[in-house]
């Protein structure tokens, strides 16, 4: 337990603080059992030991723990626990949660025999409270953290501090939102940076090996992380990385079950369940036509990469623009917003506003007559009627 409680301290003295991600601001902190979930590399530990700095308190009182420590091999988490709360304990921060067997039992024995121990927990984004062996769902409050927001980007490279923006408020007539931002502001200077290094907070520790990192990232999630889902069979990593690199390839890409059975040896029977296990995994993102549900036995209308960094660090050349542009806007706008294929356009968001996204030469024909309806262009820095720039839309969170 000391050797626990001395690398709490050790890491909460070490945690930067200067800038912090907008979920931070949006948890309810007071919660007994909170659980925030993402994909690998997006800064869960960071938000947990920022939470525990700002605190003030010794080890002894809050702590962070994370669960692939090798002291969990030989200890349970319950005595654990329940030691650190005999000692003065009270809010544990508890990382990686997924890593330790029956964990959701634990974390429910933990809120029903402690009513003054908080629990705030982190797991991948794999995670799916309603298939665990208990019910949590009605003890957890559960967030969700995704990559850095062109916003956030902004921010933590100390460009410019601006709060997030609502859909409404992008769209409104008088085109309101331009008064939150500076005169002088130039929000392509930064643009291209962020779509290919920018996502995954990381980006400032190496950027020259940042590919390399993603690559690696890539490879600890589908051969580490998946294994936590019940109908995957881990020996089969390799060709799920088989498949990604054939979509990485084709994106965005309209779904072809025999050919992508075909080069990547899963077996067509498979090849859908395979598809939604990659997106459970935030690595890539499946786009169906509006006014249909999402299930795992219905084929998606369209396939693209999760985010553009990962375009750029699974291609063998630089990414196709149009695909870079239209992976943006779906990143960003899906956090927060519904957005499915549109039946005229690229996107239908919410089930109301129609997209179609596309650079300078890019015209209104596809949406004209069409209610709701917005042209989106990459070029520009500003917007007139409905047309808007892409940038904007990474002010969404």
């Amino acid at each position: 337990m000391e050797t626990l409680l001395a690398t709490s301290e050790r890491l909460t003295e070490f945690t930067m603080d200067s800038f912090r991600r907008g979920l931070y601001g949006q948890i309810h902190w007071n919660n007994r059992l909170i659980g925030i979930k993402g994909a690998r590399g997006t800064g869960k530990t960071t938000l947990l030991l920022q939470r525990l700095k700002s605190l003030g308190k010794s080890a002894t009182e809050a702590a962070y723990f994370t669960l692939d420590d090798l002291y969990f091999t030989t200890h349970s988490l319950v005595e654990t626990a329940a030691e650190f709360r005999r000692k003065g304990g009270r809010v544990l921060f508890l990382d990686e949660v997924h890593k330790y067997p029956h964990w959701a039992t634990h974390l429910k024995n933990l809120y029903d025999l402690y009513p003054d121990l908080q629990v705030v927990f982190t797991g991948s984004s794999i995670v799916d409270i309603s298939r665990q062996e208990v019910d949590l769902s009605r003890r957890v409050l559960m967030y969700e953290l995704p990559g850095m927001s062109y916003r956030e980007y902004l921010a933590f490279e100390g460009i410019i501090t601006v709060e997030a923006l609502t859909l409404p408020l992008l769209l409104s007539e008088n085109q309101g939102w331009k008064s939150f931002f500076p005169v002088g502001f130039r929000p392509l200077a930064h643009f291209e940076a962020y779509l290919r290094s920018g996502y995954y907070p990381f980006f400032r520790e190496d950027t020259g090996g940042y590919g390399r990192r993603i690559q690696q990232l890539i490879r600890m999630i589908v051969e580490y992380d998946m294994a936590e889902l019940k109908d995957f069979d881990i020996r089969n990593a390799k060709k799920m990385l088989q498949l990604l690199y054939v979509l990485a390839e084709n994106v965005p890409f309209k779904p072809n079950v025999s050919a992508l059975a075909d080069k990547s040896g899963i077996h067509r029977n498979s090849v859908n369940n395979y598809l939604h296990f990659l997106e459970q995994a935030k690595l890539i993102k499946l786009l169906y036509r509006g006014g249909t549900g999402m299930t795992v036995l219905q084929k998606p209308e369209k396939i693209y990469l999760e985010n553009t960094n990962l375009a750029y660090a699974l291609s063998l050349q630089k990414p196709d623009i149009g695909n870079l542009r239209e992976t943006f806007f779906l990143n960003q706008v899906s956090y927060g917003h519904s957005v499915q294929e549109s039946a005229v356009s690229d996107f239908l968001v919410d089930g109301i506003y129609t997209f179609e996204v596309g650079g300078k030469h890019k015209g209104k024909k596809q949406i004209e007559g069409v209610q709701d309806a917005y042209l989106v262009k990459d070029d520009s820095e500003t917007g007139f009627g409905n047309t808007l720039p892409l940038w904007l839309f990474g002010f969404l969170y």
